[in-house]
């Protein structure tokens, strides 16, 4: 159900480390590591990247994304969580700097985490 996580770290290097050694044992490896923005990305075998760092300053919250079955799922999220009270942050569509047929959406709940409901294409 849930598709990753992404934990907001004050020390990038730090816990980019921290996360190698820790997650090693459970299967787990760094393979998206996009330094530049400070953003990298663990998975487990040939499975998604379902855990991630991020050093954002700017932002302190935390990241969920939900697995969707299908588009018109994702659609239907974005449509129940604005009308929740949640604030878009990203509308139904292709993410393709994220990888090819990956499509979500975004929304900010009431305490300002980003909450993405994301299907995979295949």
């Amino acid at each position: 159900m849930i598709a990753h996580v992404t934990l907001h770290v004050s020390d990038y290097e730090t816990s980019k480390s921290f996360y190698e050694t820790t997650l090693l044992p459970l299967g787990y490896v760094l393979s998206k590591d996009f330094s530049d923005a400070s953003v990298s990305g663990f998975k487990s075998g040939e499975g998604n990247h379902d855990f991630w760092i991020n050093a954002d300053g700017a932002k302190q919250t935390t990241h969920v994304a939900f697995e969707a079955r299908s588009k018109e799922e994702v659609q239907s999220f974005y449509n129940a969580a604005l009308e929740a009270g949640g604030t878009d942050n990203g509308a139904p569509g292709y993410r393709e700097d994220y990888g090819p047929g990956y499509y979500a959406a975004f929304i900010l709940d009431p305490d300002g985490h980003n909450i993405e409901a994301a299907f995979f294409e295949s």
